[in-house]
């Protein structure tokens, strides 16, 4: 009982501060890897060179993004610093990855009161401006609470269910592993941020969402400025070819294929961004 009227006292206070509200989130990533080797089809790659490939993509795969909201809108947008060069892991049969440049310029806009989106972002070196409205989760909110740093959380989880796609590399040709799984992923929100945001695409909580894990990728909040005194200006990006997220999909499912066609090229495939892939030598 003491707890649920903890949730209306702080639902009450998110409605009452929401108005004239900014601020910034940072939020570091991270995401499980999917690359798998079958050693009798490639006997080539030792356990050492797995276990560095997977070093490199799990590096690859930790990022940090910044939330700049205020009352209604938002751009999330990763931040992106220069890396020294790292050494190529190489051998018969082994995929390498070169890593490099700034990135895309992907920004995620979202308009919590329209329910909209715009995503600006990239597919080899194409850019896309991605409009369509907001997905509609079906939080289910729980009264257990945890801290995250000097804020209380609340959670709250939607299950969903979901086409897992691995990729699997065998005798230097590339394979699609589809598997339909349920998943349940798991936010924490404080009502001490009073803005219904969060990272990436989530949002519809009673307050800014700190952590996110869907099973694959956990995100977590690591620090937030409230009403900084420099003014946060929220803008929805502007360049690139307007799709909608079902044409995207396709669109971003038809280059995967191609990607895969032309994966055993002598020279790799240039992602852009600086980012190349190859399988051999």
């Amino acid at each position: 009982m003491k707890t649920t009227t903890s949730i209306l006292i702080a639902l009450i206070s998110f409605a009452l501060n929401a108005q004239n509200f900014s601020g910034k989130a940072i939020y570091k990533t991270s995401r499980k890897s999917t690359i798998s080797f079958d050693k009798e089809k490639n006997p080539g790659i030792s356990d050492e060179m797995q276990q560095q490939l997977q070093a490199r993509i799990q590096k690859m795969n930790q990022k940090t993004f910044i939330l700049n909201f205020d009352k209604k809108t938002s751009t999330y947008k990763e931040d992106v610093q220069l890396d020294a060069p790292n050494p190529k892991v190489g051998g018969a049969g082994v995929m390498v990855m070169s890593f490099g440049g700034s990135g895309n310029g992907s920004v995620y806009f979202k308009n919590i009161n329209e329910k909209r989106f715009v995503n600006q972002t990239e597919i080899m070196g194409k850019r896309f401006l991605v409009k369509d409205s907001l997905p509609n989760y079906q939080w289910d909110l729980s009264t257990e609470t945890k801290n995250i740093g000097n804020y209380t959380c609340y959670k709250a989880t939607f299950t969903r269910e979901v086409e897992d796609i691995k990729m699997v590399f065998e005798d230097g040709e590339s394979k699609e592993d589809k598997i339909k799984k349920t998943v349940t992923t798991t936010a924490w929100y404080t009502p001490q941020v009073p803005v219904s945001n969060g990272p990436d695409n989530y949002q519809g909580l009673p307050g800014l969402i700190l952590e996110i894990n869907d099973g694959e990728r956990l995100i977590v909040c690591t620090e937030i400025i409230l009403n900084p005194s420099e003014k946060i200006d929220v803008k929805a990006p502007e360049k690139g070819e307007i799709v909608s997220q079902e044409a995207y999909n396709k669109i971003q499912e038809e280059k995967t294929k191609e990607l895969m066609d032309r994966f055993k090229g002598r020279n790799g495939v240039n992602m852009g961004g600086g980012i190349n892939i190859k399988i051999g030598g």
